[in-house]
């Protein structure tokens, strides 16, 4: 008989246990669920420059929206940003939604797009004396091939210089070896005016009829003796521009070049020089960079182009079907897709990363039909 209860004993034990085992299971699995950190679908990003490369403020860059009458289908091209301007990359189609009309559009598709350019590069190239000539033109020289190195293939560029005159030096029908062959034999300008305002607007005027990505990258000191144009015509050229402005500012170059050569240049304002140059770039929707130096700048060209080429697309099917002539509201927010709320984007330190999206607010599909 002992033998007999020591076994039925265990028997009860053994069926205590196995029924206890799930219960134990779900105890574990809802304290793993309670101890982990609530991420939901945050969004790694490596780690970027803790400040900009440009020295101007960010004015307001123009992004896209096209309407296709037949399918009824809209296409976003927007920008998404840190706070020092750098592409933030990793997003998913289920981290954007869209509203249109304050409604949630259904079913969009979203992709990275790094579209071709048209270039019109604009270079400084005359003005003060021989000596000075001479070395601010291997400058310019230089800042302007290393360009020509950054860009790819089917990007386009024409290059203009600068002077009491603007003239064209080589354009996108030379091959790149050809125009690299120009702008290294430029030689040494020759002494004369330097009508910066007047060229802005003429390089303006001629970037008009271009279709697509284009953009204006301007090459210069800042100087300007003897403009028919004004500084505040040239501002407002750059505000109505359809193409941004990207400065490369070489007022601390030609400034350098001069302490060297102890010839100082009387009633130059640098820092009014500046302040013209980045409100140019400003209003325009461009940027304006102010490199010590021309030996490296690899970086600055990486950033103008990242800046200019690369978009988020988002392409859904429009659910309002009313009039074609009526302005529609767009919104686009990015979202965590487990928790529904604002997502978190971290950089590889696990800082977060707060996120700017550039998007103009409305559009007539009437007048967004264009290719």
């Amino acid at each position: 008989m002992p033998v007999i209860r020591v076994r039925q004993t265990f028997q009860l034990a053994t069926v205590f246990c196995l029924l206890l085992a799930p219960l134990a299971t779900l105890v574990q699995s809802a304290s793993n669920r309670a101890n982990q950190p609530k991420n939901g679908g945050q969004v790694q990003i490596p780690s970027r420059p803790a400040s900009p490369l440009f020295s101007s403020k960010q004015g307001k860059q123009k992004t896209e929206i096209r309407f296709d009458p037949a399918t009824g289908v809209v296409t976003l091209k927007l920008l998404v940003q840190d706070p020092n301007g750098y592409f933030i990359p990793n997003l998913r189609r289920d981290n954007f939604v869209v509203y249109e009309n304050g409604v949630r559009q259904q079913s969009a598709t979203v992709d990275i797009e790094h579209a071709p350019v048209t270039l019109a590069v604009l270079m400084e190239f005359g003005g003060r004396a021989p000596g000075l000539n001479r070395q601010m033109g291997d400058e310019v020289a230089r800042a302007a091939q290393q360009l020509l190195d950054e860009l790819s293939p089917e990007d386009k560029v024409t290059f203009w210089k600068y002077s009491d005159q603007v003239q064209k030096l080589a354009d996108e029908n030379q091959s790149r070896d050809a125009v690299k062959t120009e702008l290294i034999t430029m030689g040494t300008p020759a002494v004369s005016e330097t009508n910066l305002y007047d060229a802005v607007i003429a390089t303006i005027a001629e970037m008009r009829p271009v279709r697509g990505a284009k953009a204006i990258v301007l090459l210069t000191s800042g100087i300007d003796t003897f403009s028919k144009a004004h500084y505040e015509d040239a501002r407002k050229a750059a505000e109505e521009s359809d193409a941004p402005i990207y400065v490369i500012s070489l007022t601390q170059v030609l400034h350098q070049i001069m302490q060297m050569q102890d010839r100082p240049l009387v009633n130059v304002d640098w820092d009014n020089l500046e302040h013209q140059l980045q409100e140019i770039a400003r209003i325009s929707g461009g940027r304006a960079y102010t490199p010590s130096n021309t030996s490296q700048l690899s970086p600055v060209y990486d950033d103008v182009m990242e800046n200019l080429k690369v978009r988020y697309v988002i392409t859904y099917k429009s659910s309002n079907n009313v009039d074609a002539n009526a302005p529609r509201s767009v919104r686009v927010e990015l979202v965590d897709p487990q928790t529904r709320g604002p997502l978190v984007i971290r950089d590889a330190n696990g800082r977060i990363v707060r996120a700017s999206m550039i998007l103009q607010e409305n559009y007539v599909p009437s007048a967004a039909t264009g290719h």
